[in-house]
């Protein structure tokens, strides 16, 4: 009977699975963020010193709730990293001019 509780997946528990490809990662140094009144977009890009062009290499698309959490999240976790590692220091940086394509004309 101990064996067959075992087998039983906890209520309220999700498995997740990762794909070899999605493990690898996406590197990204510039994230773009933009929103509506339902959803929060978040544009992952890289840019390489040198290259005037680029490309959004992901998308994530939230809720405005799941933005919110993700924050928090994100929040809580630099907090945990600074108490092991030291404060993170934030450089200034230069604005960076974005184009996203042609603008258009009337």
């Amino acid at each position: 009977m101990a064996d067959q509780k075992k087998e039983k997946p906890k209520q309220n528990q999700i498995n997740i699975e990762l794909d070899a490809d999605v493990a690898q990662g996406i590197y990204s140094n510039l994230a773009i963020i933009n929103h509506s009144v339902s959803e929060f977009v978040v544009d992952f890009v890289t840019i390489m010193p040198g290259i005037p062009k680029s490309k959004v290499k992901s998308r994530i698309i939230l809720t405005p709730q799941h933005a919110k959490r993700f924050l928090k999240a994100l929040n809580d976790n630099v907090k945990r990293f600074e108490n092991a590692h030291g404060e993170i220091k934030d450089y200034e940086q230069p604005p960076i001019p974005l184009n996203f394509g042609p603008t258009g004309e009337a």
